[in-house]
């Protein structure tokens, strides 16, 4: 039974009450012969008996809504939110738990004596010089592989929260940020050759696309690795 059933079967009741305190009670004419020893009608055995049958019968839909209609846990569907991009021709999706924002890329200004195959330099977050590294360096992808594909699609850079501080990361394109349900990244798996690949939790099908997800912890540790 639906909450506007019940709000219906409700308004009926009220409607077959005597409301005689709005015709001849205090609301009314005032013409009760009682009123005079009750001075208001909310003291009146009537006026009580009316309100408790009204409550009564709430009382009694609510409870049969409750019991008819599906749990607010079973109609929940767990999800968990990505944020899902492209290097090259590769979809990729990363727990956006790790991620601060997605910016336009930004010049990135490289560095004297780089430690790090990864590190490409820094760039200007916000007035902030923040670290800029190659996922694709990251992730041991074939750079040739991973070329842009289209002059239309304006580049991006992922900010994300590692723990000595935010770092970013270019990427050719952002689809944007998507909920995927929890039993599908449950069910994904890696085979093959994509067992050796890197910080790479599994592979699922995601509309028409593969999609590789991202192992975020151990992607970020691999990026404080990239700078100490």
């Amino acid at each position: 039974m639906s909450g506007i059933t019940a709000h219906n079967l409700i308004h009926t009741e009220a409607r077959d009450i005597d409301d005689c305190w709005n015709r001849i009670g205090i609301y009314g004419d005032k013409t009760c012969p009682v009123l005079p020893e009750h001075i208001h009608c909310r003291n009146c055995s009537v006026y009580s008996a009316a309100a408790t049958r009204l409550l009564d019968r709430y009382s009694f839909e609510q409870e049969h809504i409750e019991h008819y209609s599906p749990q607010e846990h079973e109609r929940k569907v767990a999800t968990r939110s990505l944020m899902i991009f492209r290097l090259g021709g590769e979809w990729l999706g990363l727990t956006t738990r790790c991620l601060d924002e997605v910016a336009p890329l930004q010049p990135i200004h490289s560095l004297p004596h780089q430690r790090s195959r990864a590190l490409l330099g820094v760039a200007n977050v916000r007035g902030a010089l923040v670290p800029c590294l190659s996922l694709v360096d990251l992730l041991g992808l074939d750079p040739a592989l991973t070329a842009p594909t289209s002059l239309r699609v304006m580049p991006r850079m992922l900010i994300l929260a590692a723990p000595g501080g935010p770092v970013v990361l270019p990427v050719d394109e952002v689809d944007g940020i998507h909920n995927i349900e929890e039993h599908v990244l449950n069910t994904v798996s890696l085979s093959g050759e994509q067992a050796s690949a890197k910080y790479t939790r599994g592979v699922l099908q995601w509309k028409t696309r593969s999609l590789r997800w991202l192992d975020e912890e151990q992607l970020l540790g691999a990026i404080t690795r990239s700078l100490t």
